[in-house]
């Protein structure tokens, strides 16, 4: 097994390429995709480049690998970000090129479903980005959160270490992208609440590995991108987050379990836990209500944990994956988590 490496890194006046992986939403909802193009132009001083399937509902598994081969081969183009997520990336993998991507290896950026192309990185020796996409975190409305822009600029062109820290306002209410109206104002916060730790008596130092919980699932049940050696992962950072999908309480156990189940767990010494997604527009819970929610779900990770890797450090509600603010986390970069003095520190 190869250990993941950092790739160079783009400067401003590069060009970085837009691509969709998963579902190519901005086909269908321009207004969050053409202003997080603007600010990758103004904000961050990058020229996004599109590819064929970028903005075409519908494109095949393998015109979306095409579009991920000709990304990372172009040499003028020195960093990848995807639009979106969705819910097939799966069906990319088996087309992906490994031995191209290896030989070109550049930071990618994205989440959600993103965790395959994220995990198959992984595997080829890339460390990537998870977080980041063009139309939730740079198109957000109004302007992007302070907290994630930083994050964003800081593991774009940064090769540093980046300290976390929690959000003091956050948001979990989304409004709808088709409405022009939307764009006019910045999203309701809340106040933050701080993380929660576990087990905070020691350092955790290592690799991270993880991603969006519903797509490690179903990596898990196709077998894919599973390093077959799970020793690669002794004393590792495992981060995990569930998406706007809002998986119940015991849907997060039973995959908790399995992958307890294949001696996945035990195997990494401290555990980031996301802040979970409480509200989507198919279920708009109240703030009690997604209170409720969460608090299954974190009674639900304790339980697993419990049962299969109970000395484990675990801190809960860190900013990442589906939430707002958006911390980038690096996928096989170095993680350093210290439960004495309450700090996590990434290496981007």
């Amino acid at each position: 097994m190869t250990t993941p490496a950092y790739p160079p890194k783009p400067v401003p006046g590069d060009r970085v390429a837009v691509i969709s992986p998963s579902a190519a939403l901005p086909g269908v909802l321009p207004l969050p995709y053409e202003l997080g193009l603007e600010r990758l132009r103004k904000e961050f001083g990058l020229e996004p480049v599109e590819y064929p399937a970028t903005r075409r509902m519908g494109s095949t598994p393998q015109e979306r690998a095409d579009d991920i081969h000709a990304a990372f081969a172009d040499p003028d183009v020195r960093a990848v970000m995807a639009s979106i997520g969705g819910d097939d990336q799966i069906t990319v993998l088996p087309l992906l090129d490994r031995e191209l991507i290896r030989a070109n290896p550049k930071p990618f950026f994205g989440y959600s479903d993103n965790t395959n192309l994220l995990a198959h990185l992984w595997n080829t020796g890339i460390v990537g980005y998870h977080g980041a996409s063009v139309m939730c975190e740079l198109g957000r409305p109004g302007a992007m959160d302070p907290l994630t822009a930083e994050s964003v600029r800081a593991a774009l062109f940064g090769s540093g270490e980046y300290e976390l820290r929690p959000a003091e306002r956050w948001r979990d209410v989304d409004r709808d992208w088709a409405d022009p109206a939307t764009f006019e104002s910045e999203p309701e916060t809340r106040p933050g609440t701080g993380w929660t730790w576990v087990n905070a008596d020691r350092v955790v130092e290592g690799r991270s590995w993880g991603g969006c919980l519903e797509i490690l699932a179903w990596l898990l049940m196709a077998d894919r991108e599973i390093p077959r050696d799970l020793s690669v992962h002794d004393g590792g950072v495992l981060f995990l987050e569930t998406s706007e999908e809002l998986p119940s309480g015991e849907e997060v156990f039973r995959v908790l379990r399995s992958m307890g189940e294949r001696g996945l767990l035990r195997r990494f010494s401290a555990l980031l836990m996301g802040r979970a997604k409480t509200w989507s527009f198919e279920r708009p819970n109240s703030p009690a209500e997604g209170a409720r929610y969460a608090a299954e779900q974190r009674e639900a990770i304790l339980r697993a944990m419990r049962a299969y890797a109970p000395d484990t450090t675990i801190v809960f509600d860190v900013d990442l994956g589906h939430t707002d603010p958006q911390i980038v986390i690096p996928y096989g970069g170095v993680i350093r988590v210290d439960g004495p003095a309450r700090r996590i520190t990434v290496t981007y």
